[in-house]
């Protein structure tokens, strides 16, 4: 089977389908508190599941998160995209930025330009993000990518804020 995935370019990023290459970068940040938010800290047998779980996600729903390149170096420094796991209430944007990446606008800029590509190319929209309250760099990003929480809930046995992102916005 080959996957089509779109790769996706920004002023400073190109986000592009998951590759076994990015194993290495997932297990640090699998292994690091960073995690806290998304299931806390993954076994390495965990993050190859999670790869493989990737490429699933776009074979299955045509959608999926991208891993986030450095145009200037090349580097991997973390996965943005569209997901719609079992359980969850919608198809959902997500971000997670590795160590040393944080605080530089990436996260920003690459889920901008998934979510406008989500809407133009896939039909979804607008979209939410599930984020757990005390994650304030993640509120902090979906209320500058124009998301208002909608709602909270319980997800996964914890409280959980619904984003809801607007509609029709693109970059």
């Amino acid at each position: 089977m080959t996957l089509n995935i779109p790769q996706l370019e920004t002023t400073r990023l190109i986000l592009r389908g998951p590759l076994e290459a990015d194993f290495q970068a997932m297990i640090a940040f699998g292994a690091s508190d960073r995690g806290k938010f998304i299931g806390g800290r993954m076994s390495q047998w965990d993050v190859w599941r999670s790869l493989l779980a990737g490429l699933g996600h776009w074979a299955l729903r045509g959608y999926g998160f991208w891993s986030v390149d450095r145009k200037d170096t090349g580097q991997m420094i973390g996965r943005v995209g569209m997901h719609l796991h079992d359980s969850w209430p919608e198809p959902e944007l997500g971000w997670v930025i590795f160590d040393g990446h944080e605080g530089q606008g990436y996260a920003h800029e690459a889920a901008l330009a998934a979510r406008s590509y989500a809407a133009r190319h896939f039909g979804l929209g607008p979209v939410i993000s599930l984020i757990d309250p005390e994650n304030t760099r993640s509120v902090a990003l979906a209320k500058r990518l124009g998301a208002a929480v909608e709602r909270r809930i319980t997800f996964f046995d914890h409280p959980c804020d619904v984003y809801r992102h607007p509609e029709g916005v693109s970059i």
